[in-house]
Formats: structure tokens, C-alpha cells, sequence
């Protein structure tokens, strides 16, 4: 027998994707968040010591969310900021089907296109330029030797200073016996004259020998110069994509369009972005540092996880495992470890990009969550100088690698200290910034991440190593009203059997309890669960509960508050048979 629900029909909302048009001026977006968190040279706490400094920051924050909202309206586009949305419309909804309905698959955004057709003319144009300079610089085996000649240059130029140093100082000191030396030269005049004529026949036969050995030489240079073009190397990659354009692999656009981006389409500065990266590659050994073991300290500080709704990877940052003053001083306390500390984080960039699919319609970039959650003050300089130094790595050297940065469990301070930095971003850069307060996390996480991706810490139905449930299994969604409550009931009408249900809300602040209520009217309700009173603060439910005679488990929801509620959940049973 199908469980019968009785809720309100939920609408489903679409979320506009930001498309916004304004590229960066010269970085890229890559984990730009962490900046923002860790760099508080400003000390943002102490800078609002008195309300009415609190108030006009504030005021400047809602200023700027309401042009935000105006310019969005024009537009089109949405900003998702602590995902704020209007419950009137769906208030006014009938009943419910007797089924359950599955949870919508809501579509959060996509990345630009990186079709060839998708692009616009300049953008078209640019990228033809770039891949002939990439095509020219390869094999003229130049993508390397150029930089490596101008990084010689200011040695080159130290070196002969030093030289010129060295040749004025005896010509200074000679001055003074220049007049001793033409007395003796007068004097030995006449015996020089004889010795030049000797050595003027010797020279003639050597100016002979001298030219038959440039002759050789130069043959020497040319073959030389021969087997360095046999020698140039046409299968130079990046991150796994080669870069010869002539190959005609289809990642090398994608990787392209990432530099090209990063710069405004701006040839020259985006070939010379790529030039830096490869030799910082080079210079610092990333190609071989996914075999480097870090050790195991570090693992909750950030990591990967689970793929969001377009294919994404998601990479969790948790900075407030730092707060640990034992952690943090692993990990900061000499500049041995602070460089520990940046290669790691490289490392787990290569990771994430092992994941992506550098082909059209694949995921070609990550998305961030950024935990705000006991966050370290500006105390903790080595920390944000680490962070910041690491930043400005990630930005230069992996250009275009963020769809999104999702900032949760933001504090209030953070919120008056982005309304300060607001005017100095990019509207690229903005556009991809997205908060959630503590209350509204999961419901904000449910816009990009499927509910079974979304780890139970976070309100979602993700268990690590959870034998009960998969990825597969559907998840459900019922609406509580304002002010009215909601019976979720899972039939048992086999003696024996199992029940395991997840149970998840959004919004919270709702009263929770199971029952199993027998067939037979005559047995007692069973109280599987006591009633509580559940919180942004606690994870999902999971429960189970044994059956010794038929009837039904009934999970209540009662919704005190004025805003309507929704609550995701799955089960399954398992009878004794299999059990």
C-alpha cells in the first residue's frame, strides 16, 4: 500500500542563472572567498565600536542589495543571497496528491559556453589569435626559452656592471704612473719595433688558422641549431589537455577560453598568463605533486565531496578547524610548514581538476563552499598570510577553476564587512558569490546540491559509508502550512518488518514526533519518538523501528511559525524474509 500524505502541492521554482557580462580586470575568481574570510587587516570587528557606525554600514549593505536587486530586474539574472524567497504564492495552493511527491530537480545555474557557435565575435576572434600564438610559440619552441631568456636578463646585466666596476678601477690607479711609463716606453722604442716585426708574420699565420677554425665552428652551430628544431616538443599539456592546437583535441579550447576569460580576451595578457603558469608548474614540480603525501592533519580542513547538480565537484573549505591552536600551530608555526601548507592546497586543487571533463558540456570547474563557521580572527596573522598567499597563487594559476562560492554560516560582521568591499569587485566576481546565514544553509545548498549530496551536518541526507541508503534512492517532499501540521505515514502491514526512514526540514523550527499506530484499535500507539522541538542546529533524522504487529509508523510535523515549511524525506522496508 502506497504511504498516504496529506500536504499542500509544492510549486517549484526556477532559479535564474547569473550570466553576468563583466569580466575580472586581472585575476580570475578562484577561491576568492578565502581573501575576503582570512585578509581582515581592517579588523572589521573592532572598526563598528559604536551602534550608529553598525547602522550606517548596515544601511550601506541594504543600499547595495537593493540597486543589486533593481539592475537584476532588468536584467533577468538573479544574485541568490541567503536564499530569501516570497512563500505568498505558493500559500494559496490546495490540497495535496495522495502520493508523494518527489523532490523538483532544480536547475541552479550553468557555466558559459565554451561551443564555438556560443561565442561572440570578439570573443571568436580572440580565441583564433590565441591558438596561433600557443600553435607559433610551440613550434618554434619558444613557449619556455622566451621566459627563461628574460628571467637570464637582469643577471646578465648584474654581471656586467661588476665587469665595468672592475675596468675603471685600474684605468683611476693608472693615472698616476702614466708619466714614468712614457719616459721607459721613449727608451724601449727602438728594441719594440724589431720584436713587432716578429710577431706581425706570426699573427698572419695565425689569422689563417683562426678562420679555417670559425669555419668549423659555425658548421658546428648550425648543425647545432638543426637538432633543436628536431627536438621541439608538440605534446607540452596542461592539466591533462595538450596544447598544440593542431592536435585538435577538444579540451585545448576550454583551457584557452579559461586564460582568455581570466584577462577580458585580451590576447597578449592571457598568453602571458598561460606562459607563467606552465613555468610555475615547472619551477614548483605540480605535474608530480598528486604523488606527495601530506599526512592526514589537514584532511578536515578542506576536501572534496560529492558532485552538485550540473556535474561539479564540491570542494569544502572548513576554516574554523584552524581555531584548534594545536592545528593551527602544525600547520603555520615556521615557514617550513606554512609551505607545507601551500603545496597541500595545490594538491587538492589537482585533485578536484582530475574530476572535471574538459569537453563541451562537461564540467570544467569546481564549486566552493566556503565554511564560515568559527572562523579565526585577525589574531591569527599566519593564517591569512598563508591564505593570502595562497590565493594569489590559485587565482594566477588556475584561472576560471570556480562556478560558484557558496559562503555559509556567515556571522553578521562578514556581512557589513562585504558591504564595505562590495564596490571594490567585479560584477564577474560578484556574481558568483552566494550566503546563507546559519539558519537558511541547507535550504540554500538544496539550489545547487541534490538533498542526497548535501552531508547531514549540513541538513542534507548524506551519510559517509551509509549502508541504508544510495544516491539512487528517491527522496520525497511534503509542504506544512503556517500554522497546521503534517502526518507523513509509512504503511507496515507485515509482522517483522523494518523500518528505516531520513528525514530532513527546511526552515525548521518545527515540532517532530514518530508513532507506530497498530491496526487493530484496540493495541496502544506506540511512541517511537517523543515530541521535540527540531532546530537549524541538529542534523537530519534517521531512525528505524521493528514492527511486532501490522499497522502504520506516522512521522508528525507541526509547523508553529507564520512561513509555510518543507520537509524531505525517504524510507525503505525490509521484511522479515529478507532480513
Amino acid at each position: 500500500m502506497a504511504a498516504q500524505v496529506k500536504s499542500e502541492a509544492t510549486k517549484k521554482a526556477e532559479i535564474a542563472v547569473p550570466q553576468e557580462r563583466d569580466p575580472p580586470k586581472d585575476k580570475s575568481e578562484i577561491t576568492q572567498v578565502a581573501d575576503i574570510v582570512v585578509s581582515q587587516d581592517q579588523e572589521p570587528c573592532k572598526g563598528v565600536e559604536n551602534r550608529g557606525v553598525a547602522m550606517e554600514i548596515v544601511k550601506v549593505a541594504e543600499e547595495n542589495a537593493a540597486i543589486k536587486q533593481e539592475n537584476e530586474s532588468k536584467t533577468g539574472d538573479v544574485v541568490v543571497e541567503e536564499g530569501e524567497k516570497k512563500d505568498e504564492a505558493d500559500e494559496s495552493s490546495g490540497d495535496v496528491s495522495p502520493l508523494f511527491p518527489e523532490v523538483e530537480n532544480i536547475t541552479s545555474f550553468r557555466e558559459e559556453s565554451n561551443l564555438l557557435c556560443d561565442l561572440k565575435e570578439h570573443e571568436k576572434k580572440a580565441l583564433f589569435e590565441m591558438r596561433s600564438k600557443i600553435e607559433e610559440a610551440i613550434l618554434a619552441n619558444k613557449l619556455f626559452k622566451e621566459k627563461d631568456e628574460q628571467v637570464e636578463e637582469p643577471e646578465k646585466a648584474k654581471l656586467l656592471e661588476e665587469e665595468l666596476e672592475k675596468a675603471q678601477k685600474p684605468a683611476v690607479e693608472g693615472q698616476d704612473k702614466e708619466k714614468k711609463e712614457i719616459r721607459a716606453e721613449e727608451e724601449e722604442k727602438p728594441a719594440r719595433e724589431k720584436v713587432e716585426e716578429k710577431e706581425k708574420s706570426m699573427q698572419d699565420g695565425e689569422e689563417e688558422n683562426k678562420s679555417v677554425k670559425e669555419g668549423g665552428e659555425q658548421e658546428k652551430t648550425h648543425v647545432a641549431i638543426e637538432e633543436n628544431v628536431v627536438d621541439i616538443d608538440k605534446d607540452i599539456v596542461l592539466w591533462g589537455v595538450p596544447l598544440l592546437p593542431s592536435k585538435g583535441d577538444m579540451g585545448t579550447d576550454i583551457i584557452l577560453l579559461k586564460f582568455l576569460r581570466a584577462r577580458e580576451f585580451k590576447v597578449d595578457e592571457a598568453f602571458e598568463m598561460l606562459k607563467n603558469t606552465l613555468h610555475w608548474r615547472k619551477e614548483y614540480n605540480i605535474d608530480s605533486i598528486l604523488d606527495e603525501d601530506f599526512g592526514t592533519n589537514l584532511a578536515s580542513a578542506a576536501y572534496i565531496n560529492g558532485m552538485d547538480r550540473e556535474g561539479h565537484p564540491v570542494c569544502y573549505n572548513i576554516f574554523g578547524v584552524f581555531e584548534n591552536d594545536e592545528v593551527y600551530n602544525q600547520t603555520f608555526e615556521t615557514e617550513e610548514k606554512c609551505d607545507k601548507f601551500l603545496r597541500w592546497r595545490f594538491q587538492l586543487m589537482e585533485k578536484g581538476i582530475r574530476k572535471l571533463n574538459f569537453k563541451p558540456g562537461g564540467a570544467f570547474s569546481l564549486l566552493q563552499i566556503n565554511d564560515l563557521k568559527n572562523t579565526p580572527g585577525p589574531s591569527k596573522k599566519e593564517l591569512r598570510l598563508a591564505t593570502k598567499h595562497a590565493i594569489g597563487l590559485l587565482q594566477d594559476n588556475y584561472p576560471e577553476f570556480v562556478a560558484r562560492n557558496i559562503f555559509i554560516n556567515v556571522p553578521f560582521w562578514y556581512y557589513a564587512f562585504n558591504a564595505i568591499l562590495s564596490p571594490f569587485l567585479t560584477q564577474r566576481t560578484k556574481s558568483k558569490f552566494v550566503f546563507a546565514r546559519p539558519a537558511r544553509v541547507t535550504e540554500v545548498l538544496l539550489r545547487y546540491i541534490a538533498i542526497e549530496e548535501i552531508p547531514v551536518h549540513y541538513g542534507g541526507l548524506k551519510r559517509e559509508n551509509d549502508s541504508d541508503f544510495s544516491i539512487d534512492d528517491g527522496v520525497s517532499e511534503v509542504i506544512v502550512k503556517a500554522g497546521s501540521a503534517e502526518a507523513i505515514e509509512i504503511p507496515a502491514p507485515e509482522v517483522g518488518t523494518l523500518l528505516i526512514w531520513d528525514l530532513t526540514t527546511l526552515g525548521w523550527e518545527v515540532k517532530y514526533k514518530e508513532e507506530f499506530v497498530p491496526t487493530d484499535e484496540e493495541s496502544y500507539t506506540i511512541i517511537v519518538s517523543k515530541e521535540r522541538k527540531m532546530d537549524w542546529q541538529e542534523e537530519s533524522v534517521r531512525n528505524s523501528f521493528k514492527n511486532k504487529e501490522p499497522g502504520k509508523l506516522v512521522l508528525t510535523i507541526e509547523n508553529g511559525s507564520y512561513k509555510k515549511k518543507r520537509v524531505l524525506f525517504r524510507y525503505k522496508t525490509k521484511n522479515s524474509s529478507s532480513n
